[in-house]
Formats: structure tokens, C-alpha cells, sequence
């Protein structure tokens, strides 16, 4: 694929602003304290300070067994990486937007647009330990790692600024995420990742199927299931020693990297937004995201 050519024209807000919210209550406290195998830290909670610091990074790779080049693919006229580095600098919670990318391709397509980039390794098994790695190139200076998924295009910086606001007032999660409501016809799409959620608003399990699965087979249309949005944000506490954790079974067999959260028995808090989902997942994703756009004038 050849090398994207960055627009210069600057990205529209176009859709309406979406209002974020936690699903039930937000955890309060002065301190929590979180097992890191043999090792513990104490989080501190300073007034106005806690998670005060904050990156944003998105994590792009070239190689990809369902849609290779992906980040360098034009949406009406522009690289998909840069409409979310354009949407992602729009959040008023971040302090910094990098990419991080193991392909010079990617890397001068982005620095082409304005974006910060940072080189990775090629070894990584997922985008949280990308972050991880440029999370330590940009010095380990800050509070709240938010890995923004570079195929969502159309992400609502309120999405962002809500999981940020969400780990910031929870001490006792190190991850933070949103989903929103699942339509009827992604319930059995493996690449539409569902969620279920405890009533405090943290996360109980991720997968790919559809849960919960009821005794019919099929979908109820009462029951209010949740698609997970991708984005999601770590303490960079936690964050360090994340790839230090070894992989686990759910992990393995669902092929989501936040069920290792989970399985090791860490929180996660998370938000419910209103946001019409439009990752690109395929090729096929992509005529449909534009015509999506097309419909609603957004350039």
C-alpha cells in the first residue's frame, strides 16, 4: 500500500456532543491498595492531584491478518489514523496525544499530519503493551495511560474525557472503559465485543459471543445488552506491569487482552455513552463508515 497523504484540512466535531456517564456510582476514598503479585503500591489520593497526568496514545501497526494497512486507509479523503488523532486532540483531558507505531510507513504518513510519534517494537501482542513501551519513552511522566483505538475514526472526545474522569474518581480500578448499547444485528458479530457489568459500574466479563446468553438462543430485545467501545485507560502504575503478567485462559481463548485484567483480579470501571459505533474492523467497514458520514455531512 502506498504511503497515505495526510489532509490538511482540519477535522469537524460534526455529531453531538455525547454526554458520558458512569453506569452506577463512583468509588470513593483516600487510598486503595492493589496486590501486584509479591510486590503491593499504595494509591494516594492528593486534592485536585489524584491521576492529574495524562496521555493519550494511539497504538498503530501495519500488519494485520484481517485488514492489513488498516491505520493508512482513507475515509473520505483522509487517513484513518489521523481523523482519530484529530478527534482524540479535540479531549480536554489529555495533556499529550502521541502515536505509537512499529512501521515507518505509519510513522511519516502521521508526523506528515502533525502528530507526535513514537517508534515501538514489533514484538508486541496486543496495543496495551505498545503503550506500555512509548509510555516509557515519553518518560513515565504520567498518571493515566489512555489507549485510543486507531479504528474508531468517529470517537467522541467526551468518550475520552469520561473514562479519564472515571479512573480518576475510582482509586481502587487501574482500568477504566466505555461501552454502549449493542444493536440487534452485532449480537452475534465476533468482532462487536460485548460486556457485562456489576451495579457499582465495574466490569465483570468481556467476549466475543453474546452475553448473557439466554436459554432461547436468541436475542431478547428487552434486555439492554452493551458493546464494548475498545477505548479504554490504565493507571501507569499498573500499566508497567502489565505485560509482566503472564497471558490467561479466558484471555487466550477470547482473544481480548482485558479479560487478563480481570483473571488477575484487578477492577475496572466503566462508563455507559451514547455513541454510534463505527469501528473498522474490514475492509467492508469502510464503505459503510462513509456512507454513514455522507448521511450526516461529515467531513
Amino acid at each position: 500500500m502506498a504511503i497515505c497523504t495526510p489532509s490538511s484540512s482540519s477535522s469537524s466535531s460534526g455529531s453531538t456532543s455525547t454526554k458520558s456517564w458512569v453506569i452506577h456510582g463512583l468509588a470513593v476514598g483516600a487510598a486503595a491498595a492493589v496486590a501486584l503479585g509479591a510486590h503491593a503500591y499504595l494509591y494516594y489520593r492528593r486534592s485536585g492531584r489524584f491521576r492529574s497526568r495524562v496521555v493519550g496514545i494511539i497504538p498503530a501497526r501495519f500488519a494485520s491478518s484481517r485488514f492489513q494497512g488498516k491505520p493508512l486507509i482513507h475515509i473520505l479523503g483522509k487517513p484513518m489514523i489521523q481523523r482519530t488523532w484529530e478527534r482524540a486532540k479535540m479531549a480536554s483531558s489529555l495533556d499529550h496525544v502521541v502515536v505509537a507505531t512499529d512501521d515507518d510507513t505509519i510513522a511519516e504518513c502521521c508526523r506528515g499530519f502533525g502528530a507526535d510519534v513514537i517508534m515501538t517494537s514489533e514484538s508486541f501482542r496486543n496495543g496495551t503493551e505498545r503503550c506500555n513501551e512509548a509510555h516509557q519513552k515519553l518518560g513515565n511522566k504520567y498518571d493515566i495511560v489512555v489507549n485510543i483505538q486507531g479504528d474508531e475514526p468517529l470517537i467522541e472526545p467526551e468518550i475520552i474525557d469520561g473514562i479519564v474522569k472515571a479512573l480518576q474518581a475510582a482509586p481502587d480500578a487501574v482500568f477504566s472503559t466505555a461501552v454502549t448499547s449493542l444493536k440487534s444485528e452485532d449480537a452475534f458479530d465476533p468482532n462487536r465485543v460485548k460486556c457485562v457489568v456489576d451495579n457499582r459500574g465495574y466490569a465483570i466479563y468481556f467476549s466475543r459471543g453474546l452475553i448473557p446468553f439466554n436459554k432461547s438462543g436468541k436475542v431478547n430485545p428487552q434486555f439492554p445488552y452493551l458493546l464494548h467501545l475498545g477505548i479504554q485507560s490504565f493507571d501507569s502504575k499498573f500499566l508497567k506491569i502489565y505485560p509482566e503478567l503472564p497471558p490467561t485462559p479466558l484471555q487466550l481463548e477470547e482473544d481480548l487482552e482485558q479479560l487478563k485484567v480481570l483473571e488477575n483480579g484487578y477492577k475496572m470501571k466503566v462508563i455507559k455513552v451514547d455513541h454510534e459505533a463505527h469501528g473498522v474492523d474490514t475492509p467492508e467497514d469502510v464503505e459503510k463508515i462513509e456512507h454513514y458520514m455522507h448521511e450526516r455531512n461529515l467531513s
